[in-house]
This record gives C-alpha cells, structure tokens and sequence, in this order.
C-alpha cells in the first residue's frame, strides 16, 4: 500500500481540460520529479468540482488550499512553495478560501459550497474516475453487494419506493413506480437504460457526473437489473461527450475485470452487462421512445404512447429508463436507508437536485442543492449574484421545456410542484440566470429556434405549429410586430401543448408563454412602440447622441462605416437614423459615454 503526505487533486471535468488541466497535472508530475518528492505527493485527476468559473481548479491536502485559475506557469511555485517549503501560495488561492490561515479544512468552508448538499455529485472532484479501485474505497459496489446477497427484488425497488425519488430527467415520475411497472411487466427478456444524451442547452449535469464518477452509474444499473429482472444495460451517450465516453469504457472494462459486470455477479448466480450506444446529437433522442429507436438503430423519433417502455421498450421488451442523475442517487439511498433520503428536500420532492449554473452570474457552475432551496438562494448566495450589480431579471429552468421565473418570483422554493406553479418546470436541471439587459421577447424566439431546429418533424403540431410562432417571433423582434400576434401566440401555444406527439412538442411553447405571463409589457413595447425595453433587439435599436454629454471630438464621426455621423469640432454630433446601420462602433468609440441605444 502507497502511502503519500500530499495529494494534488486537480480538476479533470471537460471546463477544466478546456483551459489547459491536462497539461498541469503533466507539469506537476514534472516538477515532483524534479524535486525528488514523487514518491511523497501524488497528483489525482478527479472529476468536476462544481465551481467552473474559476478553474482550473487545484486542492491540496492535506492543508485543503483551495488554488483557482491555475495555469501551467503556476505549477513549480507550488511544488517549491507549498510541497517543498510548506508555505502556501496565497496569491493563488480562491478568494473566497482566504481565512485567517489562509486553508480551508474543507470544500464547505467555501461560500459556493455551503448551501450545498453533495449526493450524486458525491464523488466528483474527489476520486479518480478511472481507477476503480478510488470508487471501492469510498464504498462503491457496496450497495450492489448487499442488494445481491441480502435483498430481494421487491425488496429493493420498495426502498427506493420508501426514499421518494423522482425522475431526475425533468418529468419527475417516482422512480420506484417506474422500476415495479417493469418488474411486473411480462416478458421474457427485459433491458435497463440510461439516459446520457442531455441536450438541453447550457446543462451539463449528466455528464460531469459521467466524467466524474462513472461507477455509480453503472453500479446502479446493476441493481436496476436485479430489482426488475433485467440482464442487459444500455447507456445512450452523445457522442459530443468524449471525455464521458472514454471514461464510461474504461469502467465498464474495469467492472468486467473486477466481476462487477458479466456472469455470477458476487457467486449470487446474477447476469449483468453495459453496452455504450453513441448519440449524434439529436435533441429529440433524449425523449425516451426517440431514445429506444436510436438504441435499436432506428431513426430517433418518438412514437405514441401507451404502450409505455416498461410494457414494450427495447427491442419491443419491457424496458426501465433513468437518467444519469437519477441512477446516481441510487447506491447511497440502498447504503443509507430510504429514511435517510426522504428526510432531505420537501413533503412531494425528496432528496437533492443538481443544477448547472449559467449565464449572468458571477458563479457559474454545478451546483448541487435540497430540494427546497430558493432561487434566490442559489442566485445570490451560492450563485455570487449578477455581475456589474445589474438587477436579477429572470431565470430559465427546464430548458427549452421551461419557462421563466421572474424576480418577484425569487422565493420560490426550487421543487417539481412549486416550478409548475409559476409557469416552469424543473426540466434535467439547466438554470441560466438574465439580468436586466434581458430582452424576453428575444429569449423567448432564441428557445423556440432551438426547438424548431431540433424537431424531428413527425408530428404536423410541432413541426409546423413551432414555425409559426417562431415566424410570428422573428416578426415582433424585427419590427414588424402586428396587434394580435400576442394572442395568436397564445392560440398555437395551447393547441401544440394540447396535440404534440411528445413531451419535446408538448413543452415547446413553455418559454413563450411564460415571458408573455410575466413580460407582456415588452412584447407590446416591441409591436406597439416599435422598441425594444432592453435595447437588444437590433431592429429596434436607435443610436443617439446626448448633446450634454458630447464633446465634439469627431471620434464617432472618423469611425463610422457609413458615415452617418456629422458635426463641427467641438460642438455636439449628430447620427442621421436613415443612415445608421446600428453596428454600434459609434458607441464602443466614444469615450465620454455621449451615446446611448433607445
């Protein structure tokens, strides 16, 4: 056994790779050997850990120093410094670390961290996700363990129904029901699959925990298998994620090698094996049916339902399907006790959710909360706020499926029936965060583009109902709004909701009709004024100069592309609004701040 004085955890999520980790964890290295101490520290690449905005990111312990936006340069300072000498380099550490002694003891001593409460994010950014043997020692397998030699079926899939998890994938269904429906299906043949496609924009949920902590996906696989008496997995992944996917291989590889995964799993006579299944990125894969069609080889589109995949999934077998996140809270509810599990969140939403944190935010991340917890909560304690103090304006949770939550709305405690309540959804957990340079009318058509393009076109109310209101959209923002689009919008709205094949088409009008709820106003400004409130929409913008303001330098004048700007030296400019092409060079010249967008 290698026993170390140091361990150099250092980020290895896809936002940490992205800005050069790989290449300091080969620094390090480097430098421990240059020092003559590799034998003494030892560099871990670990998964997410949470807090995006300022990675890289590098904990040492066991002093816990907490080092932010690490570059490569930075690396021999802290071997010479912190590994060699025992000093460490505070003008590394995160600022929110920085007590008296300038450590932090843990990661919940850190402002993000302390509303948070880490269940199916418990092992990223702890333990190497491609060692195995780093996932058995923090009691991975263990639950699989004891549900093949103590537990039944039914006993299992009764605890996980006792814990009060929900679908963590956005309709929130109780996934204890969802495993007994399939256990009691007929059939002689059944399949468990996992749901990795995540294609909301801005989510990244599923797959750091997949880059982070595969084990315990494929681990609660396994026990999905026993509970509903399945011997074969599927995990759909997109192809997009090739971190995930690389290291979702080498655990399942690791698994086989271990006896985890294959025959007589743990000598109980229990069958049980993964197989990968690449996505190409359709947005209409994620929904299930869609997602099984893929899975076979078909076209990713969605069929009618009932029959549900518990009855006829897979291959026309009963099939159970969750998503990552849900299949990460499955081994510590079978470790802990369902007790355990329920006793966190609120009466109906039990249990903890992740969120990925984005947009007008200082903290952008992970993060991980009870069910429960407000918006203003994660917006302004564990979120750090809106940057430039600028205004809270509204938040978007569900996706494309969600809607938006304004600022009078903050309170709100973040759960399946609260969110539904004021128009959202929790959706699979991305929460991007608009400030008040906001135009919702623009949110609104960007969401509904989204959705148009990713259709798959099978169902004449989502392919063509969605077009038109985008049409209808694109009008109002360009313009050329007209009295009436707000209540043709409206109209389509309810009819796609009401006759759309899928959930993907069902949802779609979400985003537009809550920014009609709770924006209205800026849509009429839009059709009415021919103005957009938040000078976003370029259509509508107007560039003028406040003579008070204006110095008369000819700044703006030598600058503009078309010269729509005249004036005499020292006296105020003038834009001529025929000529203007609203490029805004005009405005990012002036240094006397003389012009405004109206």
């Amino acid at each position: 056994m290698e026993l170390y004085r140091a361990h150099v955890l250092v980020c290895g999520g896809t936002g940490c790779i992205s800005s050069g980790s790989a290449g300091i964890i080969d620094k390090f290295n480097e430098e421990l050997e240059k020092h003559n101490i590799k034998n003494e520290v030892k560099v871990v690449r670990t998964g997410c850990f949470g807090l995006c905005e300022v990675g890289p990111v590098v904990i040492v312990y066991p002093e816990g120093a907490f080092y932010s936006r690490i570059k490569v340069e930075d690396v021999p300072e802290i071997v010479e410094e912190h590994l060699v000498k025992g000093r460490i380099v505070k003008r590394l550490l995160y600022h929110d670390s920085v007590a008296e002694d300038q450590t932090i003891k843990s990661l919940d001593e850190v402002g993000f961290y302390k509303k948070q409460m880490r269940i199916a994010f418990r092992n990223c950014g702890v333990i190497d996700p491609e060692n195995i043997e780093e996932y058995i020692a923090v009691d991975g397998y263990k639950a699989l363990g004891k549900v093949l030699t103590e537990m039944t079926p039914e006993q299992v899939i009764e605890t996980i129904k006792a814990s009060g998890l929900r679908g963590r994938g956005g309709a929130g269904f109780p996934t204890g029901l969802k495993w007994e429906f399939t256990r009691k299906a007929p059939g002689d043949k059944k399949y468990v699959c996992c749901n990795a496609d995540e294609g909301d924009p801005g989510a990244f949920m599923d797959r750091s925990i997949l880059e982070g902590d595969p084990h315990s996906v494929i681990e609660a696989m396994a026990i999905a298998g026993y509970a509903v008496g399945a011997d074969q997995g599927y995990i759909y992944v997109r192809a997009e994620y090739p971190i995930a996917v690389k290291r979702l291989t080498i655990a399942i590889a690791q698994a086989r090698e271990y006896g985890l995964l294959g025959k007589d799993i743990f000598g109980t006579g229990f069958n049980f094996d993964i197989e990968l299944r690449l996505g190409a990125g359709a947005f209409v894969c994620g929904e299930e049916t869609a997602l099984m069609a893929s899975i076979e080889g078909r076209r990713g589109e969605p069929r009618p339902r009932p029959p549900f995949p518990a009855v006829k999934g897979v291959f026309s077998k009963p099939t159970l399907l969750n998503n990552v996140e849900t299949y990460a809270n499955i081994p510590p509810i079978i470790l802990k006790g369902p007790e355990w599990f329920s006793s966190i969140g609120t009466e109906r939403s039990k249990g903890t959710k992740v969120f990925a944190l984005g947009g007008k935010i200082n903290n952008t991340g992970l993060v991980e909360v009870p069910m429960g917890t407000t918006l203003r909560e994660i917006v302004y304690d564990i979120g750090g706020g809106i940057p430039g103090g600028k205004k809270f304006k509204a938040a978007q949770t569900g996706g494309p499926s969600g809607g938006c939550i304004p600022a009078e709305h903050l309170d709100t405690p973040i759960d399946y029936e609260s969110l539904i309540q004021v128009g959202s959804m929790m959706g699979s957990g991305g929460l991007i965060i608009m400030d008040e340079d906001t135009c919702m009318v623009d949110i609104a058509r960007f969401f509904l583009d989204f959705t148009v393009s990713e259709s798959c076109g099978k169902c004449p109310p989502c392919r063509i109902g969605t077009k038109r209101m985008l049409e209808i959209l694109d009008r109002i923002v360009s313009g050329k709004g007209q009295e009436g689009d707000i209540e043709k919008l409206e109209l389509l709205a309810k009819n796609i909701k009401a006759s759309a094949l899928c959930g993907l088409g069902q949802t779609a009008p979400n985003p537009v009709l809550s920014t009609i709820r709770y924006f209205r106003d800026e849509y009429e400004a839009h059709i009415r004024e021919k103005r957009c409130p938040a000078g976003v929409c370029q259509a509508l913008l107007r560039y003028v100069i406040v003579a008070e303001l204006c110095k008369g330098c000819g700044l703006c004048a030598r600058n503009c592309p078309v010269g729509a700007i005249s004036g005499e030296p020292r006296k105020p400019y003038s834009i001529d609004p025929d000529k203007c092409i609203k490029c805004g060079v005009c405005m990012e010249k002036c240094r006397f701040n003389a012009i405004k967008k109206q």
